[in-house]
């Protein structure tokens, strides 16, 4: 398998995973006060959306990815 068709795969695999998702959260945590031997921390969950059209577009690009890749010279 090429290079070119290796990265197709990947990207067609992670376009379809984007659409079935749409976002993703993740735990960030801050330092917020600090008094001598005290500390007081705040957790926060953050969420990121991914759109339509990106997930799309990586699947598309993917198969233009395994066409040309695919294409004897």
């Amino acid at each position: 398998m090429k290079l070119t068709q290796a990265i197709g795969v990947i990207l067609i695999a992670g376009g379809a995973i984007a659409l079935v998702m749409g976002s993703f959260s993740y735990t960030r945590e801050t330092e917020a006060v600090k008094l001598g031997p005290i500390e007081l921390t705040v957790k926060q969950e953050e969420k990121v959306n991914l759109p339509a059209w990106a997930g799309g577009g990586a699947i598309a690009l993917g198969v233009v990815l395994l066409l040309v890749g695919g294409r004897k010279r």
